[in-house]
């Protein structure tokens, strides 16, 4: 039989530990991964290798700009 108990009080591990082996009961321990540290890394992940599916749904920055403002000239427009 296998018994998980999950708690951040190092007082209640130490408790629960000196009562395992009175009782002759094997403890194994094991560190739990942070979980926000996973959490950030494969959020930054997906962040990094983000691909767009298609053309930008607002069109070219560039083109739009030109015609918005055709009756003015922009700097370093030549």
């Amino acid at each position: 039989m296998e018994l998980i108990i999950k708690t951040n009080n190092e007082g209640s591990i130490a408790k629960i530990i000196a009562l395992a082996k009175k009782l002759n009961v094997i403890v194994e321990q094991k560190e739990v991964p942070d979980q926000d540290k996973i959490n950030k890394d494969e959020l930054k992940k997906s962040i990094l290798n983000f691909k767009a599916s298609g053309p930008p749904s607002f069109g070219d920055a560039a083109e739009w700009q030109r015609k918005m403002r055709k009756d003015r000239d922009l700097p370093f427009s030549e």
